[in-house]
């Protein structure tokens, strides 16, 4: 006979009313989260999962006392990770980055407000914080033809209204990204617009202790998954049936099992194709000895971005000498510039202190030392010496900031390439690195 519906709508039942992370314990409820296989996998790996009501009231304040900080009324979002930043919702993430239906607002008081998807205002009930769900931010002319300036008037007249009652009246307001008619219509309504994304970066850029311990499941949920996309590349390549396309496959379903959300990227490549990097994966069928490197750009459970990069040797001879010395100087590159981590060093110092390439890897190193990564990648961003541009990033390391630390060791004119990539968090007193996925001991071995 089959069980009660009240039974079957429990996740697992053997957890209680609730989930390891505070969320309800319901196989029926509206928000999305990690699986039974995620949860089961970090407890055997002692992980603990975060507290999401904490992580969201720090996220939160973090965003009210930058309004406050930078005396604006409120802070306008469109961009999709923002309002995830801010509400822990989603609603057709990639969609709705080239469609921006949606919009967020945090006034000066804590008020926040969602504008959303008109059949799908219920997707941000569960966050008690988000006090309105609401619709008509929708600005693009698929959706309203010729008549999205009359919509864009009654949203910010909308907007006008909130920041009376909610910012003391205050009209100036930081926005991230608007459309055209949007912003011409906040500024006809008498509010002055100012650039939201410096506010949302920094904020952003600092975690919390419940964010660092999503970091820390989503960071083990991706290297499980990279793990299976290793075993599916080696067992399937000397057999000469193994595309680009399948291996990265893998990693999609083995992210998606665990409650990942997707990935930003398709950056695989094989043999000659890694050289130059950027080359993204296809249907090329990967040969027997050679390199396959990726780089994940994984946004995984609860929406953190887990950035990481690995090559691989995969055949039965032994890679040549000249990969084995890019794999060692590429190791040597990440390890020397992570060693300069710690809470207050500047990123200047981090741009000129950092390892140096060897010339002949000086024209394909890749764009940036390191960057910052939370919900995707994100500010900071170091520079290589040739790249550094004066006063564009005067600022400190501070305690929680997580940092992806980069290698592309690409020989010009070559036929490989090797990429590696860690992810680390800023401590009290130096730094941690998440990444525990060992480098191919088949590349660093003479």
């Amino acid at each position: 006979m089959d069980a009660p519906y009240r039974e079957r709508r429990k996740i697992d039942p053997t957890r209680g009313a609730r989930l390891a992370d505070g969320t309800p314990n319901d196989n029926d409820r509206m928000e999305i989260g990690p699986t039974q296989l995620a949860f089961a996998e970090w407890a055997a790996a002692g992980l603990v999962a975060p507290d999401l009501e904490r992580m969201r009231a720090f996220r939160h304040k973090r965003l009210v006392d930058a309004v406050n900080a930078r005396d604006y009324g409120a802070i306008l979002m469109f961009d999709p990770l923002n309002i995830r930043y801010a509400t822990d919702s989603t609603n057709m993430q990639l969609w709705n980055t080239h469609n921006a239906f949606r919009a967020c607002v945090v006034c000066a008081d804590g008020y926040m407000v969602v504008w959303d998807y008109k059949n799908a205002m219920f997707l941000s009930k569960f966050n008690h914080l988000v006090k309105e769900q609401r619709s008509g931010a929708d600005f693009f002319y698929f959706d309203r033809g010729d008549k999205i300036e009359p919509a864009a008037d009654l949203f910010s007249n909308e907007l006008r209204d909130l920041l009376i009652e909610h910012s003391g009246g205050n009209l100036r307001i930081g926005v991230d990204k608007v459309m055209i008619h949007g912003l011409r219509a906040l500024e006809a309504s008498g509010m002055t617009v100012l650039p939201g994304e410096e506010l949302t970066e920094k904020a952003r850029s600092i975690k919390g202790p419940d964010e660092i311990l999503a970091m820390r499941c989503a960071s083990h949920a991706c290297e499980t998954a990279v793990a299976e996309m290793e075993r599916a590349a080696r067992a399937g390549v000397p057999g000469g049936h193994m595309s680009e396309d399948d291996i990265w496959a893998v990693l999609h379903a083995e992210n998606i099992r665990r409650g990942g959300e997707w990935i930003e990227t398709r950056l695989l490549a094989s043999g000659p194709r890694t050289n130059p990097w950027f080359q993204e994966c296809g249907p090329r069928i990967v040969q027997n000895n050679e390199i396959v490197a990726f780089d994940t750009d994984l946004v995984g459970a609860y929406g953190i971005c887990v950035d990481i990069s690995r090559t691989w040797w995969i055949g039965d001879e032994k890679p040549r000498p000249d990969m084995i010395e890019a794999m060692k100087i590429g190791v040597d590159h990440i390890a020397h510039n992570m060693s300069l981590l710690a809470p207050g060093v500047s990123i200047r110092d981090l741009t000129f202190k950092s390892h140096k390439l060897p010339q002949i890897y000086q024209a394909q190193k890749y764009g940036c030392l390191m960057h910052g990564v939370g919900l995707c990648d994100e500010w900071p961003l170091v520079a290589y010496e040739s790249n550094f541009v004066e006063g564009a990033f005067d600022y400190e390391l501070e305690p929680g900031m997580c940092l992806c630390v980069e290698a592309l060791v690409s020989p010009e004119g070559g036929d490989f390439s090797i990429k590696l990539e860690d992810q680390v968090v800023i401590t009290e007193t130096g730094y941690e690195n998440l990444t525990r996925y060992p480098f191919d001991p088949g590349l660093l071995s003479t």
